[in-house]
């Protein structure tokens, strides 16, 4: 690993070394869940104070490249998941886009009664039954959030807790024939619920991103209302704003 700093550069020291540990990164010298070498070591190895070490190390953690274990160390993050805040496409799409296995774990199937605020995004009268889902999603084995979605039983008759395995959307514009047009998604930051802990595999003290989206067909009526909790440590939307 290339380690000499200019400190003559107009480049900050921190700076210099939060670009080395970057590349080292990158390259793999350092690997995912590997620890990097303490504050003492390389505030020893770049020959500067141990408090420009920790504000290079504090920027990459904000970044999302590495994560503190309190008392154990520093370790190289897995890189989150960079979600375009356009265009439209299920969990399973998106994750087969990426490479990855899609899986589905379900935890309930079954006809309910939803509330007021679920039965007004879906434009149903109230005691209007729904199928209501609820589903581990998970990408090469990693569980990565829980969706509790509601279709409504009018609009998929048909549907079983073996066809929910898969893309709902998938199955929505294959077998049942129906275009989908848009969706409307709200997006909030939280802490992870216990329950949600056990299933995601994450320190119950963990951010996650609750999201809520609501699905439509192209002729702008709503199929499905999905309330999902994703993991904070694994994905980050992004959006490109012109003027």
């Amino acid at each position: 690993m290339h380690t000499k700093i200019d400190k003559n550069s107009r480049i900050p020291i921190y700076g210099q070394i939060e670009e080395i540990l970057k590349q080292s990164i990158y390259s793999k010298s350092y690997k995912i869940g590997e620890n990097i070498p303490s504050e003492r070591e390389l505030s020893v190895q770049f020959d500067v104070s141990r408090m420009t070490v920790r504000q290079a190390i504090t920027n990459l953690v904000n970044s999302g490249l590495l994560y503190r274990e309190k008392g154990r160390g520093t370790y190289v993050a897995n890189p989150k998941l960079e979600q375009p805040l356009t265009g439209l496409r299920s969990f399973s799409e998106d994750m087969l886009a990426r490479g990855m296995k899609p899986s589905s774990k379900v935890l309930r199937f079954e006809k309910i009664i939803p509330s007021l605020d679920i039965a007004n995004d879906l434009f149903l009268e109230p005691g209007v039954e729904v199928f209501y889902i609820v589903r581990i999603r998970s990408a090469d084995n990693k569980p990565m959030g829980i969706e509790h979605a509601y279709i409504p039983v009018r609009l998929l008759p048909d549907l079983d807790e073996q066809k929910v395995l898969g893309s709902i959307y998938a199955l929505i514009e294959g077998k049942f024939q129906q275009k989908i047009g848009n969706a409307v998604q709200q997006i909030e930051a939280s802490l992870v619920t216990k329950d949600e802990s056990k299933h995601l595999k994450i320190n119950p003290t963990s951010a996650v991103l609750n999201i809520k989206r609501i699905s439509y067909f192209s002729d702008g009526f709503p199929f499905e209302v999905v309330e999902s909790t994703y993991r904070a440590d694994s994905y980050k939307f992004i959006s490109e704003i012109k003027r």
